[in-house]
């Protein structure tokens, strides 16, 4: 934690945060990976299994309310749909999802200390690197450092900083 401006300055209070961001408590457990420019959490990120045992394929999740906004009207009309599209035509770009599919998995097992029951499958819980069916996924692993040229491409194509610090609000 750090206790710079926006910040939550307890693991309690980012936990609220974060569930307040999501709308839900986020299954345990997991750690922030990335924050946004007002210092508030944008990414967290879980191991391949959680607390209870049940194993959780989804490595990056975006909690950043103003970026998820901005993805799920992006899904809403498509695009999704077109990242796939491309995906199966141009050959570099499988190419790179391919590479993301398998950085996905190794900062998984990494995560997990060295060990992923989740082994068998991908990006976002997916088994076929070339499929595409969360931007916000591919987004959260970008901005927690693993290359992913979807969530390359759609940080480009929208607002980064949230101009209303709606986090604020949600601070307890």
């Amino acid at each position: 934690m750090s206790d710079g401006p926006g910040k939550s300055s307890s693991p309690a209070d980012e936990a609220a945060l974060v569930a307040a961001q999501l709308g839900r408590v986020p299954r345990q457990p997991w750690r922030v990976a990335a924050v946004c420019d007002h210092g508030f959490p944008t990414v967290i990120v879980s191991p391949g299994v959680l607390a209870d045992g049940t194993p959780f394929p989804t490595y990056a999740w975006l909690t950043c309310p103003h970026l998820a906004e901005q993805l799920s009207a992006k899904e809403a009309v498509g695009v999704a749909a077109g990242w796939a599209a491309r995906a199966q035509v141009d050959p570099a770009f499988a190419e790179r999802l391919v590479a993301t599919d398998a950085a996905v998995r190794e900062a998984r097992a990494r995560e997990s200390g060295g060990s992923d029951p989740c082994q068998g499958v991908g990006l976002a819980g997916q088994r076929k690197p070339l499929g595409v069916k969360c931007l916000h996924a591919h987004v959260a692993l970008m901005l927690a450092g693993i290359d992913d040229p979807i969530g390359e491409a759609e940080l480009a194509k929208v607002e980064l900083v949230c101009p209303d610090v709606r986090c604020k609000d949600l601070e307890g």
